[in-house]
């Protein structure tokens, strides 16, 4: 009787996936991007003054932040020139240098998809335009700032579409502006586009391959802000981005996960998270994410509902939210409390 009740709970969730409940689409295959930047083999023949270049496969964050720390800064412009796809996207790399680092890689494409990215004044902390492009983009002062969040989003995000016209509270970018805008000029916040979404609801979302991934690049980006003396921070996770935050959870230094809209975080209780990070979860009436199975059992499905009263995360009142995007609306409780937890008022 149990085997028959997890084979029926399987196919319920096989059914919402493929039947594409509640608003969900079709979604096709994606290959996750992984590994170093393009132009790592060019960068790696290089050196300075016959000293090595690190290699981004390995090298650690903090070993990076030394590396440049003990270069002038003619040489620093010397490889952003050479080699600006990777030290633009090498973790532990002086702030400032990947900013223009990025904008020089943008520009270099010549592909118009992401050509307001190289707009002045945009801080563009990483980008990668393999398969439909990754980017983390910072809005405030990260060098200065008191507080910092990072924002994990969900399916359907990628370089293109990180600022694409949309409700201004949401998408990557749109979440970011408005969290940094309700917690204030001491804090920085940064929608982090930096791993492969699913497209639309198929398979790719009802399993963790994607996420999986995604937490690994998750875990060395967080290594990298600490490279180089950012406070901890606070890991804001939106539908399947919260099934990266469970999946890295136990590897980064946040110092509370906030996840909204979820569909699990392959975990039966916040215990299995194996993190020190405060966490919390909130759900609004209307999201549809309700109507997902909070099971996994052979591979699909992502366990239990973090907000769900059984899990043990602190929870967020989202009464006032509307629909799965609503979570920064501008005026909710939800946001309120979002901007009280980065700024430390909220425990």
């Amino acid at each position: 009787m149990r085997r028959f009740g997890r084979t029926m709970a399987t196919a319920a969730l096989a059914a919402v996936v493929v039947a594409a409940t509640a608003g969900w689409a079709s979604g096709d295959s994606q290959q996750a991007v992984t590994g170093p930047p393009p132009g790592t083999a060019a960068w790696l023949a290089d050196t300075v003054s016959g000293r090595p270049l690190p290699d981004p496969a390995d090298a650690t964050p903090g070993e990076v932040a030394r590396f440049f720390g003990g270069l002038d800064a003619g040489a620093r412009r010397e490889l952003l020139r050479s080699h600006p796809l990777v030290v633009g996207s090498l973790d532990g790399a002086p702030l400032s240098l990947r900013y223009e680092a990025n904008r020089a890689a943008v520009l270099a494409t010549g592909d118009a998809r992401y050509a307001s990215l190289a707009a002045p004044g945009r801080q563009i902390l990483a980008f990668d335009p393999r398969g439909r492009g990754q980017v983390a983009e910072v809005f405030g002062d990260l060098g200065r700032a008191a507080h910092v969040a990072v924002v994990v989003p969900g399916s359907d995000n990628d370089a293109a579409t990180h600022d694409g016209r949309r409700e201004p509270h949401t998408g990557p970018a749109g979440m970011a502006r408005t969290l940094r805008d309700a917690a204030g000029g001491d804090t920085a916040v940064i929608a982090w586009t930096g791993y492969t979404t699913p497209v639309g609801v198929g398979l790719d979302s009802a399993v963790g391959t994607l996420a999986e991934a995604g937490a690994v690049r998750l875990a060395r980006f967080t290594a990298g802000l600490d490279a180089v003396g950012a406070p901890d921070p606070v890991l804001y996770c939106h539908s399947y981005g919260s099934v990266v935050c469970g999946l890295a959870a136990r590897r980064t230094d946040a110092s509370d996960i906030v996840v909204f809209g979820s569909p699990g975080m392959r975990a039966g209780a916040a215990a299995e998270l194996r993190t020190g990070a405060r966490l919390w979860a909130a759900r609004g009436p209307s999201d549809w994410i309700a109507d997902v199975p909070n099971v996994e059992f052979a591979g699909l499905g992502h366990g239990a509902d973090p907000s769900g009263a059984a899990f043990g995360s602190r929870r967020i009142s989202a009464t006032d939210v509307r629909g799965h995007t609503g979570y920064f609306a501008p005026g909710t409780r939800t946001l309120a409390a979002f901007a009280a937890i980065v700024k430390g008022e909220l425990r």
